[in-house]
């Protein structure tokens, strides 16, 4: 069955369906379908593609150093007890 709204088409389809006919369904939304899926003429779940998020992973440019040849800064030089401000800070939780 498919429905008509403004300008998107959606597809809906009954639990026994979508069993029976799921590599058809789940095509279908790799191609960018929603499909909302029915339980007794009643909308219970839906299908949608997932949305790619816009990181791209990329091979360093050349002549840069690797990862584990990048020079650290310098530590900070603090007069503090790191330990004593953590256990001040979990004491204030409680």
């Amino acid at each position: 069955m498919t429905t008509y709204d403004y300008h998107i088409v959606m597809k809906q389809t009954g639990v026994a369906e979508l069993k029976a006919r799921l590599s058809e369904y789940l095509r279908a939304v790799r191609n960018g379908e929603s499909i909302t899926i029915l339980d007794r003429h009643t909308p219970i779940a839906k299908m949608v593609p997932i949305q790619t998020v816009g990181l791209r992973v990329r091979k360093p440019a050349a002549g840069a150093p690797s990862p584990n040849r990048v020079p650290l800064p310098p530590p900070l030089k603090l007069k503090l007890d790191i330990v004593r401000l953590l256990l001040e800070e979990r004491q204030n939780e409680r």
